[in-house]
């Protein structure tokens, strides 16, 4: 069993909603619009959705998104947003390595994305299945949207090993320590976390596996979808050594 199967109950769940602000989560959603090309009636997949900070308003602007979660916990909170405001949105629970297949029945999409820090969950074996997934799920053409934190160009350079740091409502924050250890054979961060809240403590162990952006452009392209832009920014710009994340563009080919 995956680590990611597990980690995402509890604290950690408050943690990362405290943590999003409405003006980072407007700038992402710009880039999804002008970069994806899809309108109203398109068919949208958001792999690891979460509770919807990206689905729910693009489904208000009239695509047609499923949202692909791990999480019971966020699936059930879109679920009934969803079904509140009878948007065209179809949440689905699961590890998308085994659900994606099953998301056959919606495909051809004409565009995907998968935000928030969830694209280096994966080894080079599973990161690979889970483009060649996109790419089997995405109409020729189709364009998709990546976004890490922890490509090697940004997270090395500035490595640290200890971060504390709080979240949240100031009167009330989510304090969280993490402790990394950086593995070279594996090249892979094991984080050892800690949240505090309300007088509860909860520890998480996250492994997040760093790849330069060069391998991961391999990587697209032996999954069928060529990497058309590497965007350092929200605002579009290009990628540069040190930038704190990279948003990567790729589309899929029309002879896959």
């Amino acid at each position: 069993m995956a680590w990611y199967h597990t980690f995402f109950t509890g604290l950690p769940q408050l943690a990362w909603k405290a943590a999003q602000t409405d003006e980072q989560t407007h700038l992402e959603l710009e880039l999804l619009v002008e970069t994806l090309e899809f309108g109203p009636g398109d068919r949208v997949l958001d792999v690891f959705c979460g509770y919807g900070r990206h689905a729910l308003p693009l489904a208000r602007m009239g695509a047609r998104l499923t949202g692909v979660d791990i999480s019971e916990e966020y699936i059930d909170e879109l679920e009934q947003a969803a079904r509140a405001e009878k948007l065209s949105l179809n949440p689905v629970q699961g590890d998308f390595l085994a659900v994606g297949p099953t998301l056959e029945a919606e495909a051809p999409f004409d565009a995907g994305y998968c935000l928030g820090n969830s694209f280096s969950f994966f080894s080079q074996a599973d990161m690979l299945a889970f483009l060649r997934q996109i790419a089997g799920l995405l109409k020729p053409g189709g364009r998709f949207l990546a976004h890490t934190e922890m490509i090697a160009e940004s997270v090395l350079p500035d490595y640290q090993a200890r971060n504390w740091q709080p979240v949240g409502d100031p009167d009330q924050p989510i304090l969280f320590l993490v402790e990394n250890e950086y593995d070279p054979l594996e090249s892979r961060i094991d984080s050892h976390l800690t949240y505090v809240h309300d007088g509860k403590t909860e520890t998480r162990v996250a492994r997040h596996y760093v790849y330069t952006l060069g391998h991961l452009c391999q990587l697209f392209a032996q999954a069928g979808l060529t990497v058309v832009a590497c965007y350092g920014t929200t605002d579009g710009e290009t990628y540069a050594l040190g930038d704190e994340a990279v948003w990567i563009l790729a589309e899929r080919n029309t002879d896959v």
